[in-house]
């Protein structure tokens, strides 16, 4: 879906070169002219000319898409870094947010998820492998229910399971939970890593846990998440899912600024 978007902008960036063409050659063509300045023609084919260079040369569309994406990134970049540094209590030292790894450690990850997130469960591996190795790494959970009805049960009840001290063995469960999940199967799970299920349920009606998923939201949308997963790595917004080899690398470079 975003390559066919870029595509569609960089073609509209295309036609607005060509106008933006076509309208600077006509007004030097109707221009008075200066005694010793030539006329200048405008072809009457241009657009058939233009035309005729792309289907020729189509890494131009290439070339403009990834220009396109590189301008947004850096924006996108922007305006996530002046949020973070706006935001460094909310996103760095709520005591509301479950937290992983090692709460001392020298660089902190602050992870936006939704637990129906497939990409989401493909990063979950790469944090726990990189951080369980590292032993250095505090991680900072945000809830962000996306996905429908499943996926605010789910968080709801990894919010609530901070009570009973089992956040991060529930979050685990629920990364790795394979199939469509329900209240049925988030409970099942619950019960699988020693959670007393009647304390979870009513624990999870607290409306302070909605509170805090709506925080996450209004963060999320000022960092410029767009979905899940999406990192906070150092003071580095890191959208979308990352591999091991990547996460270290941001976790190296956090650790040298």
């Amino acid at each position: 879906m975003r390559s066919i978007l870029l595509a569609i902008m960089a073609g509209l960036i295309v036609v607005g070169a060509v106008v933006a063409t076509r309208t600077s050659l006509s007004r030097v063509a109707t221009a008075p002219a200066a005694s010793n300045a030539p006329d200048v023609a405008v072809p009457a084919d241009l657009g058939k000319s233009i035309r005729a260079y792309l289907m020729a040369n189509p890494e131009v569309l290439v070339e403009a898409m990834q220009e396109l994406e590189r301008k947004q990134d850096s924006q996108r970049d922007a305006v996530a870094a002046k949020a973070i540094g706006q935001n460094e209590a909310e996103l760095f030292r709520d005591a509301d947010s479950p937290m992983g790894g090692n709460p001392a450690g020298d660089v902190t990850i602050v992870e936006f998820n939704d637990y129906q997130c497939p990409y989401c469960k493909r990063a979950h591996q790469a944090v726990k492998s990189v951080t369980g190795a590292d032993g250095k790494v505090k991680i900072i959970y945000k809830d962000l229910p996306i996905l429908g009805e499943p996926s605010r049960i789910a968080a709801l009840a990894a919010l609530a399971s901070m009570k009973q001290g089992k956040h991060q063995a529930l979050h685990n469960a629920l990364m790795e939970f394979n199939g469509k999940l329900d209240r049925e199967k988030i409970l099942q799970t619950a019960i699988s890593v020693g959670i007393d299920v009647a304390q979870l349920e009513k624990d999870m009606e607290n409306p302070k846990l909605k509170q805090i998923i709506d925080r996450n939201m209004a963060l999320a949308a000022a960092l410029g998440v767009r979905g899940t997963p999406a990192f906070v790595i150092g003071k580095q917004f890191v959208p979308g899912a990352v591999d091991a080899d990547s996460l270290k690398a941001l976790i190296a470079d956090a650790r040298r600024n």
